[in-house]
């Protein structure tokens, strides 16, 4: 496999962390993340419901996301309902000076977002889940390694 390598350092979101909304929806960004948003973008995330989960994006990730959905629509129709949604149902959200960011309500309820909540890097952004969603829906069990490991060979990853 040639991967080709960017000029520079490239940050990622890694990891996972759990985390407690405050009384006003507040949700503290762990520090990795905020490195990552410091040194590769800035302080803006963007952030919409997916399924059972919040998903935030740096603003310039957003940017080619929502440039994607539009040229996706022009060549498939049918992405139009998709890309309504999800750019339609965006929200921005500015860390505050104690790197937090405020969850409107609307939001939260769209997400299933409670209190007590999960999050999980995925590269360019990073997923807000419901503690208790996560634990019952993508905590992986014994089986679900047994395949991990045959998803990996297949991709000859292993």
């Amino acid at each position: 496999m040639n991967i080709e390598q960017p000029p520079g350092p490239v940050y990622h979101f890694r990891g996972r962390s759990e985390h407690n909304l405050d009384g006003k929806g507040r949700l503290s960004i762990p520090a990795r993340f905020r490195d990552v948003l410091r040194r590769q973008y800035d302080e803006r995330l963007m952030v919409i419901p997916w399924h059972k989960c919040l998903r935030a994006y740096p603003f310039p990730q957003w940017e080619k996301l929502e440039v994607g959905l539009l040229s996706s629509m022009r060549e498939q129709p049918e992405m139009k309902k998709m890309a309504t949604y999800v750019i339609g149902g965006v929200v921005e959200c500015q860390l505050d000076k104690q790197s937090r960011v405020l969850l409107p309500p609307k939001l939260r309820e769209e997400g299933g977002i409670h209190r007590e909540v999960v999050l999980s890097g995925v590269m360019t952004y990073f997923e807000i889940l419901d503690k208790k969603s996560w634990e019952e829906e993508n905590k992986p069990t014994a089986e679900d390694y047994a395949e991990f490991d045959v998803s990996l060979l297949k991709a000859g990853l292993m």
